[in-house]
Order: C-alpha cells, then structure tokens, then sequence
C-alpha cells in the first residue's frame, strides 16, 4: 500500500498537458504520450515535490500507463464501459486509428506551470524521437518492476527512481497531507 492517499488527479491540468504534448510530438499515440507524462510525473515529483497530473499509474505490460487519462482516452475513442463519459473531452482532442490523439484546440498554458512545462518540455527532448521500443525499455524502470502487472505502481518508488531518499518521501507525503487537510 502506497504512503500517498491523498495525491487527487488534476483533470483540466492533465487535458491542457496532453494538448501541450501533441502539439510537440510527431508520433501522437497513446503510449508516447503516457510515457512523455510518466517520465515529466516523476521528474517534477522528485524535484518539486508534486506530480504535474496527479495520476495513479498502473504497470502494464508496455509500461507506466496514467489510469485517469486512459480511461478519459479510451472514453473519447468510444471503448465500450468509457463510451458515455467521453462527451466533454471530445472538446480537447479526437482519437484516430484507435489511439493516435488528434488535438482540437490549443492547450491553455495557464493551466501548467512554468516548472510543468520545463519538465514537459525536458522530457520531450529527451524522449520525444525514440522508437516505441526505446521509450517502452526507458519506462520499464525501477518503480515498474517494483510493481505487480497491472497494479498502482507507488508514488514512494516513483521517487526513488529518480534518486529520492526515504527522508525526501516522507517530506513529500508530510506536504501532501498537509495539502490534503488544507482543501
């Protein structure tokens, strides 16, 4: 069981990442965009102390895959359960060929931050251009493998992925919480 119950994810914060993050790449699929999101997640996570998205990621087989966004995309591609609840998001973007994101509006910057977008933007340069089997072998890291296929992978092991000490997560969970009870 994670140490972080109370990280919420920050739907209008994530839609305005995605629409930032198509606008940049050239393969829009899902998987470039959720591991472009993974990668920012837990580098803004370790550094600032919060994720951009506030997503739960499971570990599925090709990887980190953020739950909320997933489901929100699966919605908009019309998939079974999620059909009825991709009305709003039609909006923001289109699915085409079954999982490439078309953007149908340009993001609205205010919604990111400026440390959001230098993550995002980080990481686009440094994952952006790699093939899917590139960006699949990066993302199979060390809080991946920690975690059971198809289970939450933690926020805590997300942190020590990129070198956080057991002093910097209990700091982390000490502001969420305080965030938490502040709401």
């Amino acid at each position: 069981m994670s140490l972080f119950n109370n990280i919420t994810f920050n739907e209008e914060k994530t839609l305005n990442a995605v629409l930032y993050i198509v606008g940049k790449l050239r393969r829009k699929d899902f998987h470039k965009i959720f591991k472009i999101l993974y990668f920012s997640d837990r580098e803004h996570l370790n550094e600032y102390g919060r994720s951009i998205t506030g997503d739960t990621y499971i570990a599925m087989t090709d990887g980190p895959v953020p739950s909320n966004l997933y489901d929100i995309f699966k919605s908009v591609r019309g998939d079974g359960y999620f059909k009825s609840y991709g009305k709003g998001f039609e909006d923001y973007f289109s699915v085409m060929d079954w999982d490439f994101i078309k953007a149908n509006k340009a993001p609205d910057l205010r919604k990111l931050s400026k440390t959001d977008l230098k993550h995002i933007d980080q990481l686009l340069a440094m994952y952006g251009e790699l093939s899917w089997d590139e960006i699949k072998e990066k993302s199979h890291d060390y809080a991946w493998r920690n975690t059971a296929a198809n289970r939450e992978i933690k926020f805590e092991d997300i942190i020590r992925e990129s070198g956080g000490d057991d002093d910097f997560i209990h700091y982390v969970k000490e502001q969420n919480d305080l965030v938490a009870l502040c709401k």
